[in-house]
């Protein structure tokens, strides 16, 4: 059974920083993606970042570019989301995605959600 479990959320103050981890079970993802989505209260789930398994390539939201940097270990399986200068409307719960691929915005074939994780930032 797959199971992507995300953690590291929290409460934090405007402008603070906090990172995400997602341990990945019952899979390996090393040669496939891995990605964050957010999804803030009353909206959609949104696109955050995304590491690509091949040549290890970055992708990221405008909203969060240049504050938020996503890294993966693939011996641990796991996939990180540094957040810094974080702002009021970063708030959201926070999801890990594994599979894949994605490509150009678009998560083809069989991918894996995690739970989620609260983020909620103060001002």
């Amino acid at each position: 059974q797959v199971q992507l479990v995300e953690s590291g959320g929290g409460l934090v103050q405007a402008g603070g920083s906090l990172r995400l981890s997602c341990a990945a079970s019952g899979r390996t993802f090393s040669m496939e993606d891995m990605g964050w989505f957010r999804q803030a209260p009353g909206k959609e789930r949104e696109f955050v970042a995304v590491m690509k398994s091949s040549g290890g390539s970055t992708y990221y939201a405008d909203s969060v570019k240049g504050r938020f940097t996503i890294s993966r270990d693939n011996a641990e399986n796991t996939v990180y989301l540094q957040m810094n200068s974080l702002k009021v409307e970063d708030t959201a719960v926070y999801y890990c995605r594994a599979g894949g691929p994605w490509r150009s915005g678009i998560w083809y074939g069989v991918s894996y959600w995690g739970k989620g994780t609260l983020v909620t930032v103060s001002s």
